[in-house]
């Protein structure tokens, strides 16, 4: 390994080669990215269930999936929708890389999958299912169905990965600490390629009736669904729940130089922090935000001068949205003013678990191209909420850094710094 494929610490260098993802914009990376462009809203009724006499009555869907498109039917049927969603957005991944279906060396390879509550809407069905028709009625998959760790399960037995396996389950920060947290296990030398992501599958009565007890969902735009989720307006009203899985393949540098592969971004730096504050509430003096930030950009040997571009946890609430704007403020500084900010949940809403992966594919592509999505349904701004959102339209720019921040329920923080590829060779 000669010095350019090592950190200024000496550490492996860890990039990006293959990225999949379903999301309500898309089946395909391809596919959403051109809708998050295009202001495509993948936010609509919800389909699902009979959701008529809900006060929010919309979702983020993924739509026209199919199962059956990337496994084998019965394997399917022994599987929740968010392990579904997961192994068909590896199987994306694993092609967009130009790796084998079977990992060649598949004790070096590994596999960290996240997802907030798994297929916890199993259970609920199940326990439909027993009180209906009985105990002999009930599936005998049931249990493994719902477990958390079962989409990472199920992305190794689909990949053949032997290497290293865990899964994280951080709420709403989940996509995006897996990611870093997966670059670690390549740079202490645990594997050498990594399939890291986060899933969500959630589109249900318990969840839309939970979040909705909470008056956290958006209730006011049940109508016009595509101006629901409106992170950092004025008129924001609560966050739209949405489902979707992202994954991407994180690899040594010197490796996937060695295989010719296309590479799309570079894992800088990562972090997490805890607000220790509430269950639910963001810490109001935004420390533990904050310090996921620093420390990420620490990990990475930057600073807040570095950045070019923020991808924000944006839910469209009205607490989080000014609690992370009051974060990037107090770290930035009057810099907070010049760096552009968007949240992509603004065309497809707030995915969870499935949430930071998603989010840092759209981060990744804005670095590779030049081009970062903007914020939609930005129209009335709030004094809490004053910085550069990038509103409405799509703006090309050179970012060569950019910090993806998602914060989750229980005060769990995580960023990760990404950055665009350069070493001689094109990343397109």
């Amino acid at each position: 390994m000669n010095q350019d494929t090592n950190d200024a610490r000496g550490r492996p260098r860890v990039v990006i080669t293959g990225m999949g993802m379903l999301s309500p914009l898309g089946n395909t990376v391809e596919e959403s990215w051109a809708n998050l462009l295009a202001g495509h809203s993948g936010i609509g009724p919800i389909t699902q269930f009979d959701a008529s006499e809900f006060p929010t009555r919309i979702a983020g869907e993924v739509k026209d999936f199919s199962a059956r498109d990337y496994m084998d039917f019965k394997e399917a049927r022994r599987m929740s929708r968010a392990s579904q969603l997961a192994v068909a957005a590896a199987r994306m991944a694993l092609a967009d890389a130009g790796l084998p279906e079977q990992m060649t060396d598949p004790e070096r390879a590994g596999v960290l999958v996240g997802t907030a509550v798994g297929g916890i809407e199993r259970a609920f069905e199940e326990m439909d299912v027993f009180r209906a028709r009985g105990l002999r009625a009930v599936n005998p998959f049931a249990m493994t169905m719902f477990l958390a760790n079962m989409p990472s399960h199920h992305v190794s037995l689909t990949t053949g990965t032997t290497g290293p396996i865990s899964t994280i389950v951080a709420a709403c920060a989940t996509g995006t600490q897996t990611i870093g947290e997966a670059a670690e296990f390549i740079r202490r030398g645990a594997a050498d390629t990594m399939f890291a992501g986060g899933v969500e599958g959630l589109i249900h009565y318990a969840a839309i009736a939970g979040f909705g007890a909470m008056r956290a969902l958006s209730t006011h735009f049940n109508d016009t669904p595509e101006r629901a989720s409106r992170p950092f307006d004025k008129d924001r009203d609560g966050f739209i729940l949405a489902e979707g899985a992202g994954i991407v393949i994180l690899e040594r540098l010197d490796m996937a130089l060695a295989r010719g592969a296309r590479i799309h971004g570079e894992v800088l730096g990562h972090a997490s922090s805890s607000d220790a504050f509430h269950v639910a509430a963001p810490d109001p003096e935004a420390r533990g935000a904050i310090r996921a930030m620093r420390w990420a950009l620490d990990d990475a040997g930057l600073t807040p001068g570095d950045v070019d571009y923020i991808n924000a946890h944006g839910t469209s609430t009205p607490v989080n949205d000014a609690t992370e704007t009051l974060a990037i403020k107090q770290l930035f500084g009057e810099r907070a003013y010049e760096v552009p900010i968007s949240s992509t949940k603004s065309a497809m809403g707030h995915a969870m678990g499935g949430a930071g992966t998603i989010e840092s594919i759209f981060t990744t592509l804005a670095l590779s191209r030049g081009l970062i999505p903007p914020t939609w349904n930005y129209e009335t701004p709030d004094p809490e909420c004053d910085l550069d959102y990038v509103p409405n339209v799509p703006r090309p720019a050179p970012i060569n850094v950019a910090l993806k921040n998602s914060f989750g329920l229980g005060g769990q923080n995580a960023c990760l710094v990404l950055g665009r590829y350069s070493n001689g060779q094109d990343t397109h």
